[in-house]
């Protein structure tokens, strides 16, 4: 399996001028994986790092600014000569405005919308969901299978769902289940366990939403959101994080696929890692690192 880094420019909209977005590339046998930018969120420290009595401490050792950190979002790309798969779709144009990107990703790539043919959600959170449907409810990938877990689907369409979730995320419950809704006659639901597509299988791995879903390729996992930022997750994976909505079990989650990942060398892609998300765990002498392709 050969790893490279490459680097492409675009235009982000809203912004006085370009910026460099960053992505990765993997091949493997008869597979290219690429991640696309769909831009980056901007969140407040405390929604990553929580309660943590040292906070300042942390994030000032690592380099981090105490007032926001922007994580980027690394949509994956898939192609293996017959299908191209989408592994989530961005935050499309509702949800923050450094992100919803995905479209001049595919563009640089010269990859229209339509030739898409599957899509595959890891949870249905808005900057991984809500770039399914355009400005018309139609869909973004017309021509494209859409495939859900059916553990997180059941949650987002729950009518309690928006009254049990909590004020903070609320428009995510009512977000969800409105695109969910329109897809309903397009959408295919998987299991745990179950081959999505031709060697590409589903892991269930809770505690980010209720069925979030990983999925192994040839020893490579693609994580989603279940490892969610590549320093407190990494250095301490049993912390728990407010960005899970069961932090508990996102903790144990993320802990055992990190020892997983390491255990079984799988190379890891990851929805908010850094420099395009591809890359390796190692062990370190307290919790694991995450070692960039």
């Amino acid at each position: 399996m050969r790893l490279s880094r490459r680097h492409f420019l675009t235009a982000a909209a809203g912004l006085a001028a370009s910026r460099l977005w960053a992505g990765s590339t993997l091949t493997g046998p008869g597979f290219r994986l690429d991640t696309l930018s769909d831009g980056h969120l901007v969140v407040p420290p405390d929604f990553l790092l929580g309660d943590m009595a040292d906070a300042a401490g942390y994030l000032a050792r690592h380099g981090l600014p105490q007032d926001r950190l922007s994580p980027p979002c690394n949509v994956t790309l898939l192609r293996d000569g017959v299908r191209t798969v989408l592994f989530d779709v961005g935050a499309g144009p509702d949800f923050m405005p450094t992100a919803g990107k995905l479209s001049e990703a595919l563009a640089l790539l010269q990859l229209a919308p339509d030739e898409v043919t599957h899509v595959v959600f890891s949870h249905g959170h808005p900057d991984h969901l809500w770039g399914m449907l355009d400005d018309f409810d139609e869909p973004v990938f017309p021509n494209a299978e859409h495939l859900f877990g059916a553990v997180d689907h059941a949650y987002w369409t729950d009518p309690a769902t928006p009254g049990t979730i909590g004020e903070a995320r609320q428009t995510f419950a009512v977000g969800a289940a409105r695109r969910l809704q329109a897809m309903a006659g397009r959408l295919a639901l998987f299991q745990d366990g179950q081959e999505v597509l031709p060697g590409v299988v589903a892991l269930m791995t809770p505690g980010h939403t209720p069925g979030h879903m990983a999925f192994l390729l040839d020893g490579v996992l693609i994580a989603g959101d279940a490892i969610g930022n590549a320093h407190i997750g990494f250095e301490r994976p049993l912390h728990r994080v407010p960005s899970d909505q069961e932090p508990g079990q996102g903790a144990e989650t993320r802990a055992r696929l990190l020892d997983r990942a390491a255990a079984d060398r799988l190379t890891l892609v990851g929805f908010h890692l850094p420099e395009g998300g591809i890359g390796q765990v190692e062990r370190a002498a307290e919790g694991f690192r995450f070692v960039p392709a």
